[in-house]
């Protein structure tokens, strides 16, 4: 083989799929090849073609467009363009070749004879880096459903098959009567057998005895009407995600309307240790800091559990958050108690990931204290209190204090509910470079306590004002498209060189950062209130700042950059490290890495997307 050809030999022995093949096939497939060089503004495939041909781009690049004119993917420099060679239909796609381009170019049907023994690079060929990417995560979520009795177990199988009900028209001490002599802690309402609301020992007790309701009053007068449900063969897992995300221990069962069981977090303790709801439920009885201290020590092996039960990113946020939420509540709870009742209504609001319901294992603190404008002068010193201690509180359960000092303890972030709209107003109408910074913060907030139609007032001004500020937008994706994934030529990582984290990928802020900020201008230009990323991309699925295809690929990308995110920091956990986000490449499988590089082109090719639009 003379030089030249050997330098090409070489390069596609690096290039993915062909590095997966013995060397004596990259031979046969480099001599199969031709070189080409395409113009920009050139079609392709080029005119005097006559057969299908797969292209490996040496120099320049190509992106492929749907004919409503929306990005399906951008090649470069060690990118492979299978389109012509695979089982997608190309009829509906178009090659813009946008840069002067040089191409090793590759018949199919020899390429398909000489590799025809190794099924993995074909099947590599034939589906594009999306689908690659969208098998790999539902081959992760087959892998969880195997590892995990909960992600196994249906509720039917767990539950209570035999709730106890009351009629609608029964008194407050019948329905007493009832949970006491059958010794139950909860009992569903219903009205012709279909539940209509739920009570519990302890709304008797706080409804009732403390709220001076008397006995003989209908049980409506304390039930909670707001029924959350399961289906009898939704998995055990999402039920319990969804009792610790409502703070609710009772969970009635439903099917065609009529109540067939009960799932309490007793059934869920006994099938799984510390669960989040048990931990949950710990927090809600501490009487000390101290005691919430121990406790939030817990989230290390609670991160654990829930990646050994085979949890996915989205769960294991929502697990790990749960336990700030419930820590912070009971430290306001603790506040009030030592300070009195508030003077006027407020909020005390987090942000960030807390707020995203996205947290893994420690961060730092970033919140904020939403106040009614009926607070006089005479009221501020009781906010304050509240603030430091709270935020004092957080910083001993290991949540540091932000190192921007975005926490309630600043009085910048203490504010009037009229305060906080004219921040948003000055951040939209004057996107000045901290007006942006302050946006990736404070455009994604949650009530953690207190009144929450103050900060569903401000949001629903914000975002009416966002879906019309184009400048806005446009600056917020110029500002959000400076985390790139850590891609670069010949689709080789681009690794960290510095210190303790040399030769790591940064996967929050090079892989799940820009996914956020995607998300978030997503939820901003088409006004959608929800501020979880996984949610914001599905309410944002089919829009005119996203396509369904779109969506599904950022949702798959999300799930599988998460996912080896938590795995990595799991492992940590377990050798005693400090978790952190900074993972070697070769930490994990060579069909990882692939897969990988596919999850940071989907976030490429929405970023071009983005960048296109604005």
């Amino acid at each position: 083989m003379n030089i030249e050809l050997q330098e090409i030999c070489d390069f596609l022995a690096d290039t993915t799929p062909f590095d997966n093949l013995p060397i004596e096939k990259v031979k046969k497939i480099t001599h199969a090849a031709s070189i080409r060089y395409i113009r920009r503004g050139s079609p392709m495939p080029p005119l005097d073609v006559d057969q299908n041909q797969l292209y490996v781009i040496r120099k320049g690049s190509i992106t492929l467009q749907n004919k409503q004119g929306e990005l399906h993917g951008k090649l470069s420099d060690g990118n492979i363009c299978t389109l012509f060679c695979s089982d997608i239909d190309s009829s509906n796609i178009q090659v813009n070749v946008v840069e002067d381009t040089l191409v090793y170019s590759i018949p199919c049907k020899e390429l398909y004879e000489i590799i025809k023994d190794h099924l993995s690079v074909i099947d590599f060929i034939r589906n594009d880096f999306s689908k690659r990417l969208n098998d790999a995560v539902k081959t992760m979520n087959d892998a969880a459903l195997a590892a995990s009795p909960l992600m196994r177990m249906s509720v039917a199988q767990v539950m209570n098959c035999s709730p106890i009900a009351i009629e609608v028209d029964a008194s407050i001490f019948e329905s007493a009567k009832v949970m006491a002599e059958q010794g139950i802690s909860s009992l569903m309402i219903t009205e012709l057998g279909k539940p209509v609301g739920i009570i519990t020992d302890k709304d008797i007790s706080k409804r009732c005895v403390v709220g001076q309701i008397s006995p003989k009053s209908a049980v409506t007068q304390i039930m909670t009407s707001k029924i959350c449900s399961a289906h009898p063969n939704s998995s055990v897992f999402d039920a319990l995600m969804d009792m610790t995300r409502k703070h609710i221990h009772h969970l009635p069962v439903i099917e065609d309307h009529k109540l067939v069981g009960i799932l309490t977090i007793t059934d869920l303790i006994r099938q799984e240790g510390k669960t989040p709801a048990y931990l949950r439920s710990a927090i809600r009885k501490a009487k000390s800091i101290e005691e919430l201290q121990h406790y939030s020590q817990s989230i290390f092996e609670l991160q654990a559990q829930l990646v050994g039960m085979g949890a996915n990113a989205d769960h294991v946020g929502k697990g790990v958050t749960s336990i700030t939420t419930a820590i912070t509540l009971r430290l306001i709870e603790m506040a009030e108690e030592k300070l009195g009742a508030a003077p006027v209504p407020y909020a005390w609001v987090a942000a960030g990931s807390q707020a995203r319901r996205e947290q893994t294992s420690y961060t730092d603190q970033d919140n904020g204290l939403i106040i009614a404008d009926t607070m006089k002068k005479e009221d501020e010193p009781w906010f304050e209190a509240l603030a430091k201690f709270v935020c004092d509180g957080l910083d001993a359960c290991g949540y540091i204090y932000c190192p921007g000092n975005v926490m309630a303890m600043n009085s910048k972030w203490r504010q009037t509910a009229s305060t906080w709209k004219k921040y948003f107003d000055q951040w939209v109408h004057q996107p000045e470079p901290k007006a942006l910074m302050y946006c990736s913060i404070f455009f994604d907030l949650r009530t953690i306590y207190g009144n929450k139609e103050l900060l569903k007032n401000i949001r629903k001004k914000m975002l009416k004002e966002t879906q019309s500020s184009t400048l806005f937008l446009a600056l917020l994706t110029r500002n959000a498209l400076k985390l790139k994934p850590p891609l670069g030529f010949f689709r080789d990582f681009v690794l960290i060189h510095d210190g303790e984290h040399n030769d790591t990928l940064d996967l929050k802020h090079n892989g799940i950062a820009p996914i956020v900020d995607l998300a978030r201008i997503y939820a901003l230009s088409e006004g959608i209130s929800a501020v979880n990323t996984v949610e914001r991309i599905k309410k944002a699925a089919g829009t005119k700042s996203l396509s369904k295809e779109g969506a599904a690929n950022l949702l798959d990308a999300f799930t599988f950059i998460g996912s080896l995110r938590v795995k990595h920091q799991v492992k940590q956990i377990r050798n005693g490290e400090v978790p952190d986000n900074y993972m070697s490449p070769k930490a994990i499988s060579k069909l990882e890495r692939e897969h990988m590089k596919d999850a940071f082109k989907v976030i490429q090719t929405m970023q071009s997307a983005l960048d296109k639009s604005y």
